[in-house]
């Protein structure tokens, strides 16, 4: 094949890659005298038609596109010779390797180089998913991406290349759905069949994790069929935090578009230190629900529910309120200011035991809400659906500082000790929201747990009370 001329006009130089009934080739165009790279689709054994109906949306696709990172399409032909027969895809060569070869040739990337890399193909994204229909790549991965030599600070020029397995929303419409793209690299969404445009934004991100790491993505060990790579590198908590968004399974929790990514990734701010000895799991056996994406981090915390230990507490309650409220009707029936004088005596004793019911009643009943997203902080109690102790909301541009207070015993006069239970507070301003007072939060473990959440939700680092 090498020598031999395609279509009257590329003189082939050489093969760049091969896989089952392709073949990618480095020819001369004897028009121009510049180099192409010729696409070749070749009728096999293992031929099928869906490769054909790839291979044509690709040439189509490609056709259209008009960005300077993206390679150029030049022809698309038949080709008929004696010894090969198929088709062709001509389109403009890039000189450059691709991030694959870089890691095999044993090259490093830093964090700095690897958010450059990540920026230039998401600036590509957001080109290819503003088009109408949407261009969806499908198989984003480190032999897609070419780059070019670094230059000063520049990890170097970046390319998007290989739309064999492109996807637009029409194509997909009325038909069914081939799936393409390559394990480790496609987001769960891809498996069945169904890929939109954030389903890139995974393939992404495991990319990125690769450059990172060094490892295949599919090595790595996944829980929840989220890949865990925090482990085995040294990054700022900021782009961890963003890369454990880009690679979230459930499209929900992902970012939504190229332009939220970039956004987040520009915004994300230096390395902190948000307390290593925290717990960073949710507790086994732990009720409280937690829903966090890039855009909200929302607690809520269920009440505890009925406890044998309430029985006791319960029936003083009952006991005492039994005796006090009677003897305060009496009080009142009493001739003023006999009255008076009776109900201002019986008030401590209903304070003590309205206290008394409302404790019970907050843990058996009570439900509570913290809210955070890029606008506000709201935190608010509710019961049978009615909110109250809902303070105003504070701009989340006012959290200032997030500090955790271990629990401590206290003594009385008498010498007798009281635990004081572990709490968490958010301070917006001179306004403080608290998580573990009142006894909402069953476990220490759970509330350095949502302490480790809020941290990294708000990338702020914890302090010490």
């Amino acid at each position: 094949m090498i020598g031999e001329t395609f279509n009257n006009r590329y003189e082939i130089q050489q093969q760049l890659g091969k896989k089952a009934g392709r073949r990618t080739l480095l020819a001369q165009d004897l028009v121009t005298s510049e180099l192409v790279v010729v696409k070749l689709l070749a009728f096999s054994s293992d031929f099928e038609w869906d490769d054909l109906k790839l291979f044509e949306r690709e040439a189509e696709t490609l056709k259209s596109l008009s960005h300077p990172l993206i390679p150029k399409y030049i022809d698309y032909f038949e080709l008929n010779l004696p010894k090969i027969k198929g088709f062709a895809l001509v389109q403009s060569y890039i000189p450059a390797q691709t991030l694959e070869q870089y890691l095999q040739s044993g090259r490093t990337f830093t964090e700095t180089e690897v958010k450059q890399v990540a920026k230039a193909v998401l600036e590509i994204l957001i080109y290819l998913h503003g088009l109408y229909p949407p261009v969806i790549h499908r198989d984003i991965k480190p032999s897609n991406i070419l780059l070019g030599e670094r230059s000063g600070n520049s990890v170097g020029q970046v390319y998007l290349v290989d739309f064999g397995s492109v996807q637009t929303v029409l194509a997909t419409e009325g038909g069914t759905r081939t799936v393409v793209g390559t394990y480790g690299y496609m987001p769960p969404e891809q498996f069945g069949g169904r890929t939109v445009t954030a389903s890139d934004l995974y393939s992404l991100g495991a990319t990125l994790i690769y450059l990172i790491t060094g490892t295949h993505p599919a090595d790595l060990p996944q829980k929840d069929f989220r890949i865990q790579f925090e482990s085995v590198v040294n990054l700022s908590s900021g782009l961890t935090r963003w890369l454990k968004f880009i690679i979230e399974p459930n499209l929900e929790r992902r970012f939504s578009s190229a332009s939220a990514a970039l956004q987040a990734l520009e915004e994300s701010p230096a390395p902190i230190d948000i307390g290593s000895s925290l717990v960073i799991t949710q507790p086994a056996g732990s009720k409280i629900q937690l829903t966090k994406n890039w855009d909200v981090l929302e607690i809520v915390i269920p009440p505890k529910g009925f406890r044998w230990s309430m029985l006791f507490t319960g029936a003083f309650a009952i006991a005492w309120n039994s005796f006090v409220l009677p003897w305060t009707v009496m009080a009142l029936l009493a001739p003023f200011p006999l009255n008076l004088g009776l109900l201002l005596f019986s008030l401590p004793f209903l304070v003590v035991g309205g206290t008394l019911l409302f404790d019970l009643i907050f843990k058996l009943l009570v439900r509570t809400h913290l809210r955070l997203d890029h606008q506000e902080i709201i935190f608010y109690y509710e019961l049978f659906g009615f909110q109250y102790h809902r303070p105003s909301p504070s701009r989340k541009t006012s959290i200032n500082k997030l500090v955790y207070i271990q629990k401590y015993w206290t003594r009385d006069g008498e010498g007798h000790r009281t635990e004081v239970p572990a709490k968490l507070e958010i301070w917006a301003g001179a306004r403080k929201y608290e998580l573990g007072v009142n006894s909402i939060i069953e476990w220490e473990a759970e509330l350095k747990w949502l302490a480790q959440e809020i941290s990294d939700w708000l990338n702020m680092p914890i302090q010490r009370g």
